[in-house]
C-alpha cells in the first residue's frame, strides 16, 4: 500500500475504486448496489446462532465444523461464498480453561453473512489495538471476568479468512430444542466479548 493510502478512510478509498470501475466500464453502479444488497439481504447473527445450536445439538456436526467449516455450512443451508473468492472460515471452540475472542487488527473483516453488519466497536481502533494486547482488561470492560487459568486466545481475520467462536453451551439448557438454544446465541458470544 502507498504512502498516500495509508490515512485515507478505507471507505474512500473502496468509493474511487468503484468509480473508476463504473468510468471503465467495467461494472455500473446499479449493479454494485445490487451485489451488496444480495449479500447483506440473508447476513444476520441468526445464522451465526444457527450454526451454534446445531453443533450443541449434534457432536457429529460439531466434529465436521471444527475440522473444515467451510465444508460443515452447507448442512445448515449457508456459506462463505458471496464475493469474488469464497473466504475460509475457522471455528473455534470454547472449553474448559480456553476462551476464545475474534479481532481483524487492520481493518473490520468480519463474517457478515454469519454475523450481521459489525459492531462499530468491532471496527474502533481500540478495540483492534488492544484487544491483541490485553485480552483479559478489554473483556472485562464488556462485564465478562475470566478466571485468570483461563487461557485467552485472540484469532486475527484477514482479507481471505474468518473466524467464528463456538460458545460452551449453557448449563441448564439440555431440555431445550435446537430453535430454543438458537435464541441463546448472541452476536457478542461469537465473537467472543460475552458468554452465553
Amino acid at each position: 500500500m502507498s504512502g498516500q493510502h495509508t490515512s485515507t478512510p478505507v471507505a474512500a478509498r473502496v468509493r474511487r475504486l468503484e468509480e473508476r470501475l463504473i468510468s471503465a466500464g467495467v461494472v455500473e453502479d446499479a449493479e454494485l448496489d445490487a451485489v451488496l444488497g444480495r449479500f447483506l439481504a440473508n447476513a444476520s447473527p441468526v445464522n451465526g446462532a444457527r450454526i451454534v445450536a446445531r453443533a450443541w445439538c449434534d457432536e457429529g456436526f460439531r466434529e465436521r465444523l471444527l475440522a473444515d467449516a467451510n465444508a460443515a455450512l452447507p448442512e445448515v443451508g449457508l456459506s462463505m461464498a458471496g464475493g469474488i473468492q469464497e473466504q475460509r472460515l475457522k471455528v473455534v471452540a470454547n472449553g474448559p480453561g480456553q476462551h476464545n475472542v475474534l479481532v481483524c487488527t487492520l481493518c473490520s473483516c468480519y463474517p457478515i453473512g454469519l454475523l450481521g453488519p459489525s459492531p462499530s466497536w468491532y471496527k474502533s481502533e481500540a478495540y483492534r489495538s488492544r484487544v491483541v494486547r490485553e485480552p483479559r482488561a478489554v473483556l472485562a470492560e464488556f462485564g465478562l471476568t475470566l478466571p485468570q487459568e483461563t487461557e485467552i486466545r485472540v484469532w486475527d481475520s484477514s482479507a481471505e479468512s474468518r473466524y467464528l467462536v463456538l460458545p460452551r453451551r449453557p448449563s441448564g439448557t439440555d431440555g431445550m430444542s435446537e430453535e430454543e438454544l438458537v435464541g441463546l446465541v448472541t452476536r457478542e458470544g461469537l465473537i467472543g466479548t460475552a458468554e452465553v
